[in-house]
C-alpha cells in the first residue's frame, strides 16, 4: 500500500490523538481510584480478650458505603476496653481492665500496621475503664472502676508513661445497690481549657473537678456535679463550640446537659432527659456517650433496651429524645460517629458484632444499613488518627 503525504499526517493525527486518550484515561483511572481511596479510614477496636480476640485490632471502613472490611491484630494486650490516641496519631495507649490494673503505652511501627509496647505502669487500682490525654499531650490520666480511684502520668517526650503517679481515691456509696455499694470512678476527662481535670463517679452520684497547677499538680478535690442520688453517671463529653457538658447516666437511663465555669471546674444542670421510651419497664444500663460536629445532636447507648438513643439540643440546651433505635445485637457499648458524619458503627459486646447505621445529618436520625461484622467482644471503636 502506498502512503502519500496526505494520507501520512493523517495517520499521525490519528495515533496522536490516541495516544492522548490514553493517557486521559490513565489519569482519569487514577483519579477515580485516589478519589475511592479517600473514602476508606481505618478504625481501631479495643475488647474484652480470649481465646479468639487477643488485643487491639484495626478494622477498614469505607465512609461512602458503609462496609467494614476484616479486622486485623495490631498487638496482643490484655483486656483493652479502652484506648486514647496522642494527637500527632503516632501514639495509642491502652487500659488492661483486670484486677491488677495496668496501662500501657504503644508506638506504630514505619508503617503503622503494627503497635509497639513502649512500656507499661500500674493504673493504682483495680478495672481501670477510661483512659484520656490532656490538650499538652504531657499529662494521661485513667479512671479505676471497682477501686474508686483514679491515676495521672506524666507522658514522657518519647511517648512513654514517667513512673512517678498522682492517685486520688474516692470514698462513699449511693442507693442503688449493688451498683452504688462504695465509689466506682467511670471516666477521667481534662476540660477543654486543660485548668481542671473532671473525674466522674458512678457510685456516689458526683462529677468531682480537679485544679491543674503549672507544674501539672493536681489539687483537692472539689465536687463540679451533684447529681440526682442514684443517677449513676458514667460518661462525660463537651460540645465542640459552647461551655456545655453532657452526662450520660448509667443506672436512671438519662442525659444531662450542664452549663460549665471552665474557671471554677464547676457545673450547672440545664436539663435531663430520659433515653428510653416511655413504656419500657424492662431493666437498662446505659453506656456511651456522643455529639455530632455540628453541636445540634446527641447520641447514647441503652444496653438492656438495647438501642441507641437520638437526642436533640435545642440553642439554650434543652434536650429532646427523638428516637430509639435497635443495635441489631446484644449489649451495646461504645460507639463512634464516622469522621464525615455520615454513619455511627455501634461495639455490642454480648453479641460479638459492629453493627452500621447511616446518619441524616439534618434530621439526626438513624437507618441501620443491614451490614455487621464479628468481633469478639468490642466494646470500644475509634477513628485511626
Amino acid at each position: 500500500m502506498k502512503f502519500n503525504s496526505k494520507s501520512i499526517s493523517y495517520l499521525f493525527l490519528i495515533s496522536t490523538l490516541v495516544v492522548i486518550s490514553c493517557k486521559n484515561n490513565e489519569t482519569d483511572t487514577k483519579e477515580m481510584v485516589i478519589q475511592e481511596n479517600t473514602n476508606e479510614v481505618k478504625l481501631l477496636i479495643g475488647m474484652y480478650t480470649d481465646s479468639i480476640g487477643r488485643g487491639i485490632y484495626e478494622v477498614n471502613f469505607d465512609q461512602e458505603t458503609g462496609q467494614l472490611g476484616e479486622p486485623k491484630l495490631l498487638v496482643e494486650t490484655e483486656n483493652p476496653s479502652y484506648l486514647t490516641q496522642s494527637t500527632d496519631g503516632n501514639f495509642v495507649y491502652a487500659v488492661n481492665e483486670n484486677q491488677e490494673g495496668s496501662l500501657s503505652a504503644f508506638q506504630w511501627n514505619a508503617d503503622k500496621t503494627k503497635l509497639n509496647l513502649l512500656n507499661q505502669q500500674p493504673s493504682a487500682g483495680a478495672h481501670p475503664c477510661y483512659i484520656s490525654l490532656n490538650g499538652n499531650q504531657d499529662l494521661l490520666a485513667a479512671a479505676n472502676y471497682s477501686s474508686g480511684d483514679f491515676v495521672v502520668y506524666n507522658r514522657l517526650a518519647n511517648g512513654s508513661l514517667d513512673n512517678i503517679a498522682q492517685i486520688k481515691k474516692h470514698t462513699g456509696s449511693g442507693p442503688v445497690k449493688p451498683n452504688q455499694d462504695a465509689a466506682h470512678a467511670h471516666c477521667a476527662l481534662f476540660g477543654k481549657d486543660q485548668k481542671h481535670l473532671y473525674v466522674v463517679d458512678l457510685g456516689i452520684d458526683e462529677i468531682a473537678s480537679y485544679a491543674i497547677n503549672e507544674q501539672n499538680q493536681l489539687g483537692e478535690k472539689m465536687v463540679a456535679l451533684e447529681l440526682e442520688k442514684g443517677d449513676g453517671p458514667r460518661h462525660l463529653i463537651f460540645h465542640p463550640t459552647k461551655d456545655w457538658a453532657f452526662v450520660i447516666n448509667e443506672l436512671s437511663s438519662t442525659v444531662i446537659c450542664a452549663k460549665v465555669d471552665g474557671d471554677k471546674g464547676l457545673f450547672t444542670t440545664i436539663s435531663k432527659v430520659n433515653t428510653l421510651p416511655a413504656d419500657y419497664s424492662g431493666k437498662n444500663a446505659c453506656a456511651d456517650i456522643h455529639i455530632s460536629d455540628d453541636g445540634k445532636f446527641l447520641y447514647a447507648t441503652n444496653r438492656g433496651h438495647n438501642s441507641i438513643a437520638t437526642i436533640a439540643i435545642d440553642d439554650k440546651g434543652g434536650l429532646k429524645t427523638i428516637a430509639q433505635d435497635t443495635i441489631m445485637g446484644d449489649w451495646p457499648r461504645n460507639f463512634m460517629i464516622s469522621p464525615n458524619g455520615k454513619f455511627i458503627l455501634v461495639a455490642n459486646q454480648l453479641s460479638n458484632n459492629i453493627t452500621v447505621f447511616e446518619r441524616n445529618k439534618e434530621s439526626g436520625l438513624l437507618r441501620y444499613i443491614d451490614h455487621q461484622i464479628s468481633v469478639s467482644k468490642p466494646v470500644y471503636l475509634s477513628t485511626k488518627l
